[in-house]
């Protein structure tokens, strides 16, 4: 059965199974209808504004299409997003929209033919402006999750909506490929390092044939060739979803941290509920096969975690942050990439690298139980670089704290248990040259200092030398008795 749509969603926006392919308006000049002079389309100004107008008509159609609510401030902010110089970054930058926005999208009845919430997602993607784009790609985590867990869980509620925006994606995602695969180039992990040279080069008399075969470099498919969104079938629900969450990984440097902090607990959802082995890197100190081995024969807590990751039968309701899904590689490949980002990335915030880390050792744990050799290599592998981040991570914290002892500050801090703490600031560099010390001493005894303290200053100046060098060469050593430092 060809993957279409019923029912078209309202307004100008085709259904699903039409073509996403947007017809641009010709290139050439038009002239006013008064026979004025042509239009220059090549002018920057007139783009920019141009692009301005069309962002903030998006945002006022939004405003218009999000249900009313009772605090005020959500419309205000909408309409200070259209007023300002780029509203289309604005808005995908705005927490306040992203929450009604999403509010909307997770109520039951979304995701429908009519639903104009997903009529404007399909049109605002369909357009030239890349901010606008963006915006539309900060929602895919929730589009996907509330659409793959509809349709597991045979919700009877239409879906075309939601359908017709992840073909958008897929569609142009088809497009820009042009029907070509994603390749990646295999190292040869026979040779010592990625920069070797075989010390003995093949001879000139060997077998061309051979020679060019153990020359040739190793390809891998990332991808293989889209299919054309007409004729893609029901089938390749997995496909397209991925398709789509590949499309917002592309851009996830673009993304705002509570869209990322939704696919991480997304992807937790998805998952499956919490196991043994979610927290087996937790309990080790690195060496996770001796943890495995330590709970060998424990075959009753096994099974107890199966039980806990089952799918049960007879679920009538979405949760609003997903549920368990199956998984397969078509969307587990883009799933996982995603959470590497967010776990990793230098500059995403610590909640979303908390909750990544979750999703991650739960994916983790659902790989082990099912046994998928590529989705455990990769969780794993994100499992140990996570934890030999935060250990660097503390390594350097500690450092500092060392080092900021010497400093004042530091040792005010580190001395706050012990009272009468006294610091002493010497100034080494020249100050008078014609100060007579012993005047110093007494000044100093006036004043009330320690004599201790007195002492450990006179020890300082006590047999100072010092030498001059001159143009003839340098002096001889002699002391210093009078001057302060």
């Amino acid at each position: 059965m060809d993957f279409q749509l019923n029912s078209q969603i309202s307004g100008d926006s085709p259904s699903s199974s039409a073509s996403s392919t947007v017809q641009t308006p010709s290139t050439s000049n038009h002239h006013h209808q008064n026979g004025g002079a042509p239009i220059n389309n090549n002018d920057p100004m007139h783009s920019w504004w141009e692009s301005i107008s069309k962002a903030r008509s998006r945002i006022h159609l939004l405003s218009s299409l999000l249900p009313s609510s009772d605090d005020s401030t959500t419309d205000a902010s909408l309409s200070a997003l259209a007023d300002s110089d780029r509203p289309a970054r604005s808005l995908l930058l705005s927490p306040v929209a992203y929450f009604s926005i999403s509010s909307s999208l997770s109520s039951p009845s979304s995701g429908a033919g009519d639903d104009p919430l997903c009529n404007w997602l399909y049109d605002t993607f369909l357009s030239s402006d890349t901010d606008l784009r963006l915006v539309v790609l900060s929602f895919i985590p929730l589009l996907s999750s509330i659409y793959l867990s509809r349709i597991h869980y045979s919700i009877s509620t239409s879906l075309s909506g939601f359908e017709a925006v992840l073909l958008a994606l897929y569609g142009a995602e088809t497009k820009s490929r042009g029907g070509k695969p994603i390749l990646i180039s295999i190292p040869d992990l026979s040779q010592p390092s990625l920069y070797h040279s075989p010390r003995n080069p093949t001879s000139a008399k060997s077998n061309s044939r051979s020679s060019n075969a153990q020359n040739r470099p190793l390809v891998g498919v990332l991808s293989p060739p889209l299919e054309h969104e007409i004729a893609v079938k029901s089938t390749k629900r997995a496909c397209i979803v991925g398709v789509a969450l590949d499309c917002y990984y592309k851009q996830i440097s673009h993304m705002p941290s509570w869209s990322k902090l939704d696919f991480c607990k997304f992807a937790a959802d998805w998952a499956g509920q919490d196991c043994p082995c979610v927290s087996e890197f937790d309990e080790t100190d690195g060496n996770s096969e001796n943890s495995v081995e330590s709970s060998n024969g424990d075959l009753e807590g096994v099974s107890e975690a199966m039980e806990n990751l089952r799918i049960e039968n007879g679920y009538d309701e979405l949760r609003p942050n997903g549920a368990r899904i199956p998984l397969p590689w078509e969307i587990l490949q883009p799933v996982i990439r995603i959470l590497g980002h967010c776990l990793l990335g230098p500059l995403n915030a610590e909640d979303v690298k908390e909750a990544a880390s979750v999703a991650v050792k739960r994916m983790y744990a659902r790989a082990s139980h099912e046994l998928n050799p590529q989705a455990i290599l990769a969780t794993r592998s994100l499992i140990q670089l996570d934890r030999k981040g935060r250990q660097t991570a503390k390594i350097a914290a500690a450092a500092t704290v060392m080092s900021n002892v010497n400093t004042p500050s530091g040792l005010v801090e580190g001395s706050k248990p012990i009272s009468g703490i006294h610091l002493v600031f010497i100034d080494l560099e020249k100050a008078y040259d014609k100060v007579p010390r012993n005047v110093l001493w007494r000044c100093l005894e006036a004043k009330g200092v320690p004599m201790m303290y007195i002492r450990a200053i006179k020890d300082m100046y006590g047999g100072a030398k010092t030498w001059v060098r001159t143009v003839g060469g340098d002096s001889e050593y002699f002391p210093v008795e009078m001057g302060l430092h």
